[in-house]
């Protein structure tokens, strides 16, 4: 029987590449985005279904998600819809600040509750939710959005007990970098103080350090695997990057992975004593 998996953030990188994949695999996809009349690659393919949907609308979300469940069968939400806020806190806006929380936090948390209800009535279903090695990790010079990232895992894991009741699974896909349009998509705040950070985060990233760049396909397919390996398993690593920081942050432990990071930016630490 054909399934059916609804991706919010579908019109370009991850989102895009995991209805490509999945309609390959012979799902149905209900691509949502907030411009379908700009896409030109997902209208072409059979089985794809596109939908306008902005995750910061709250009306919208219901309307969209009501309409769905009451004319088609949805067997996977995949809350796929977010972006990054770059720079330091001091200099972004409270518009900045609020939007990215809408549109990467608030955002799966509406979705996932429109659809708790169906999935409850049906006693079955599977939310999978983008989070990031910056989930579980950090980095610097993007508080709001690690902000984002860490508590969707601990929403995630949250949420994974309550649904369990009813028989409704919680993943969540921890990506490393993509090679996407995600950085040109980034938001910016100011801050010329913090440049000699920006530099040497620069360096890192470029010796793949703090992060590498993992070919979007990779990512897409972890997702599949999350979605049909059947596994009681909350978060999945999708990355040689994440796999990686990951494993160190359990040998170090988090407080010398810390330190250490902090040692590679070449920054002291403010609680050093001079006697």
């Amino acid at each position: 029987m054909e399934k059916t998996i609804f991706i919010t953030g579908a019109s370009a990188g991850l989102g895009k590449a995991t209805a490509k994949l999945f309609q390959s695999k012979g799902w149905h996809v209900i691509a949502a985005m907030r411009n379908p009349a700009k896409e030109t690659e997902l209208n072409q393919l059979e089985n794809i279904n596109l939908v306008s949907l902005d995750v910061t609308n709250v009306s919208q979300i219901n309307e969209t998600i009501k309409s769905i469940i009451e004319n088609q069968n949805v067997d996977v939400v995949f809350n796929n819809a977010g972006y990054g806020l770059g720079g330091a806190l001091e200099y972004a806006t409270d518009e900045q600040i609020l939007q990215q929380i809408e549109t990467n936090l608030t955002g799966v948390i509406r979705v996932t509750k429109a659809f708790i209800p169906y999935f409850k009535q049906k006693e079955a279903g599977l939310f999978i939710t983008t989070t990031s090695i910056f989930g579980f990790s950090s980095c610097p010079l993007s508080s709001v959005y690690n902000a984002t990232k860490w508590a969707l895992e601990g929403f995630s894991e949250s949420i994974s007990y309550d649904l369990a009741l009813f028989n409704v699974g919680i993943k969540t896909v921890a990506s490393g970098g993509i090679k996407s349009n995600f950085v040109n998509a980034m938001q910016f705040a100011g801050g010329n103080e913090y440049e000699v950070l920006n530099e040497s985060m620069g360096k890192l990233i470029s010796n793949g350090q703090l992060f590498q760049f993992n070919e979007v396909e990779e990512i897409a397919a972890v997702v599949y695997e999350a979605a049909t390996d059947g596994k009681d398993q909350l978060r999945y690593l999708a990355g040689t990057d994440a796999e990686q920081t990951d494993q160190q942050r359990l040998q170090e432990g988090a407080e010398n992975f810390r330190k250490k990071l902090r040692q590679s930016l070449h920054i002291k630490s403010p609680f050093e004593m001079i006697v």
